[in-house]
């Protein structure tokens, strides 16, 4: 067995965050070489947070970053808000957004070894959530939202507009961010989805008592309603009458995007 100091254990803990036992386990196990320890405490960590990806992790931290027309969304989990308000978790949210702003969403492939590293320090279930990038096409115009909690994002939203007024995107920008739609029109809501919520709704008017000659009618009444809750032009602006399909007028939404805790 090799001779090891509580100097070199000491060196490891530093290096690697482990406990004193673990550095001095790995010490041994590797003769003394801190290198090779410090791989083995990675590769003994990497193992147990793989363990760990059954864990609820509806905790984490969301960021944006701007630059003209050009926006990046990112959405990494964890499992507690303790974690997710961090210096180091919150500093690695940030640096991955300023990344896939300047190279897309690939950034994430040469950093993997720093969320792995992540994993390690916090201990927890983390992965990624989200990743956008929205390039908005020449002429069109972009608003963005971000609403921070504890000093981390928590909900942001990217939409790209053609012939809306930055006011008025802004305005839908903040509509998203706490209406929550699923889609952006009817058509991206897959035939399954909108057959299950048929379906569902039919046993719900039956389960009533209501006349069988009316339930088609009080079925597609009810999906009309199921829409404006999932569809961002079929909502009704701030909650009023006027939808956001008619608040843009001759102008059209292009696209939105959205990472929020929990969703």
């Amino acid at each position: 067995m090799a001779d090891i100091t509580a100097k070199e254990v000491k060196a490891l803990r530093d290096a690697t965050g482990a406990g004193m036992m673990d550095a001095k386990g790995a010490l041994v196990e590797t003769g003394g070489d801190a290198e090779a320890a410090a791989q083995l405490l990675r590769e003994k960590g990497l193992a147990k947070a793989a363990k760990r990806t059954d864990r609820s992790n509806i905790e984490g931290a969301v960021a944006l970053a701007v630059e003209g027309n050009r926006a990046a969304l990112v959405h990494i989990k964890c499992e507690t808000d303790f974690s997710a308000k961090s210096d180091g978790f919150v500093a690695f949210v940030n640096e991955l957004v300023a990344a896939v702003l300047a190279e897309g969403p690939s950034a994430m492939d040469a950093r993997e070894a720093a969320l792995d590293d992540l994993r390690l320090s916090v201990k927890e279930n983390i992965e990624i959530g989200k990743i956008e990038l929205v390039d908005a096409s020449e002429g069109n115009l972009i608003d963005t939202y971000l609403h921070v909690q504890d000093g981390r994002g928590v909900n942001g939203v990217i939409v790209e507009g053609s012939g809306v007024s930055q006011e008025d995107l802004h305005q839908i920008a903040l509509h998203v961010a706490f209406a929550k739609p699923a889609a952006l029109t009817r058509d991206e809501i897959s035939e399954e989805a909108i057959e299950k919520e048929r379906a569902a709704l039919l046993e719900i008017t039956k389960a009533e008592g209501k006349p069988e000659q009316a339930w088609d009618k009080i079925v597609e009444g009810r999906m009309t309603g199921w829409f404006r809750e999932s569809v961002l032009l079929d909502q009704g602006l701030h909650g009023d009458k006027v939808t956001v399909r008619d608040s843009v007028g001759d102008g059209e939404i292009v696209q939105f995007n959205q990472a929020y805790l929990g969703g």
